[in-house]
């Protein structure tokens, strides 16, 4: 995009939100989307939001100031209170107004509109209970290797999140890659119509928000409206040992891949440890540098999926060899006398069980000691405090020196840990500052002398467990 083109034209954007054109005439030209005030530049279309704690048409002036050239305003906020807009508008003539009966959906709309201008573009829609973030990014690096990619970044992935990252898309891209999450019903379905995939991943069906859900076939349900666009032309691919594989075949109109085993081409070597996973493709040697089976299995979706794209063998290996630690996410750090497995950006009863099974299978040698700290995993409803339970006993039944539960539900996970073990196990409340400096202080006790220790570290996103790793590293330099 260059000179004054904009993302989108008056009429395309009137047209797609069913929008009425209140305020403003000057020509329109919108180089970005964004829904925070913060972040608006020159020639922002700002769509502010209504949440359950705030309006986001307050902050319209902070907006406006630091460039905003289009604003959506809801109507009935219009209606409510037309004067101060058009004193707004007075102050400000060179900004348009558009009022919309929703804003959210105007956002989606808009973006949809604008996906619709890159006909060509290979559209890939990954989504499932854990695992989105790595399939996405293992992707992008194997599709890099033959395509021009965008995908959206950090967890850019919701109802807001998605539509934002669309309108990243540009000419020269080749081929889409964008991550769909969900905490509530119809939420794939809604950011779904905005990208219109063509070709899909599912990495699993799990618990991830069954308290907001209800059930796994409902989650199942909603994870397969990813393939609501399809239209007999689409492609899904689906792991062939979950449960749920069979009602999301039966979902796919079009093309059905699944995953999950050795193919022909695709041959498991061997588990490396926290090294990663070697694996041959086509006879072609290669190495997942992210540590765990359920890294290698969102890997071979990955593969399977590069290979209905047409990518050679020799492409996806080096685009898998070339892949980077993601951040948060299975990132392995070096101390001097410890290695630090750290996974603090999501975490659920599937995610944990994994990574529990995992770490606990690692070899360590005989000085070495093995250390879990487990933080809360959110948003599970009446079934957390089961799920904290079930976690606590898989980490004491574990190869491991010191268990740290820390949080507020992992008191569940304690109390059943203590009542069936005799292993050193603490319980350290809440997510403050003094609690990862406490946490960190007793990690380090347990370390004491001994070399090459592991400790893992996993919690949901809003525990900020990874503050424990920097007081650790610091302490070590």
């Amino acid at each position: 995009m260059n000179g004054n083109d904009s993302l989108l034209s008056l009429e395309e954007i009137l047209e797609a939100v069913n929008g009425v054109h209140v305020l403003g005439n000057s020509p329109l030209c919108i180089k970005s989307v964004q829904t925070d005030s913060r972040l608006v530049e020159k020639n922002t279309l700002f769509v502010p939001l209504i949440g359950e704690n705030q309006d986001g048409h307050s902050y319209i002036p902070q907006a406006i100031e630091k460039g905003a050239s289009v604003v959506f305003i809801s109507m009935k906020n219009f209606e409510d209170n037309g004067n101060y807009f058009v004193e707004l508008h007075e102050k400000n003539p060179s900004v348009i107004f558009i009022a919309v009966e929703n804003t959210l959906e105007a956002l989606q709309k808009s973006a949809a509109r604008y996906v619709e201008k890159f006909p060509h573009l290979i559209k890939i829609g990954v989504t499932g209970s854990s695992g989105k973030t790595t399939t996405k990014e293992i992707l992008v690096s194997i599709l890099s290797q033959k395509y021009k990619v965008i995908s959206n970044k950090g967890n850019l992935n919701s109802e807001t999140g998605l539509p934002l990252s669309v309108f990243n898309i540009r000419a020269e891209h080749e081929c889409g890659v964008f991550e769909m999450g969900m905490n509530r019903e119809n939420e794939i379905g809604e950011i779904a119509s905005v990208l219109k995939p063509r070709f899909a991943v599912v990495t699993n069906i799990g618990t991830a928000h069954i308290g907001i859900l209800g059930s796994r076939e409902n989650i199942a349900k909603e994870k397969a409206k990813i393939f609501s666009y399809f239209g007999g032309f689409g492609t899904g691919v689906i792991p062939v040992d979950d449960e749920f594989s069979d009602f999301l075949k039966n979902e796919i109109n079009g093309k059905v891949v699944f995953y999950g085993n050795d193919t022909d081409s695709v041959k498991y070597i061997c588990d490396m440890g926290l090294k990663g996973t070697k694996f041959s493709i086509d006879g072609i040697e290669t190495i997942l540098p992210l540590p765990g089976k359920y890294n290698y299995k969102d890997a071979l979706g990955a593969i399977a999926l590069a290979q209905v794209l047409g990518l050679s063998s020799r492409q996806i290996s080096d685009g898998i060899s070339s892949l980077k630690p993601l951040s948060g996410r299975s990132e392995i750090l070096d101390g001097k006398n410890f290695l630090i497995m750290q996974d603090c950006y999501n975490a659920n009863p599937d995610s944990m069980e994994k990574a529990i099974e995992f770490i606990g299978s690692v070899k360590k040698e005989a000085d070495a000691k093995k250390i879990f700290v487990l933080g809360d995993m959110l948003e599970l409803g009446s079934d957390s405090k089961s799920a904290h339970e079930k976690t606590g006993l898989l980490a004491v039944n574990s190869d491991v020196d010191l268990v740290i539960f820390i949080g507020t539900e992992m008191k569940a996970a304690f109390k059943k840990a203590k009542n069936s073990s005799e292993k050193n196990i603490i319980f350290i409340a809440g997510n403050s500052q003094d609690s990862m400096e406490r946490a960190a202080s007793e990690i380090k006790k347990v370390l004491h002398g001994s070399l090459n220790s592991i400790i893992f570290i996993k919690g949901s996103r809003g525990m900020g467990l990874e503050r424990i790793s920097k007081i650790l590293l610091a302490g070590d330099e």
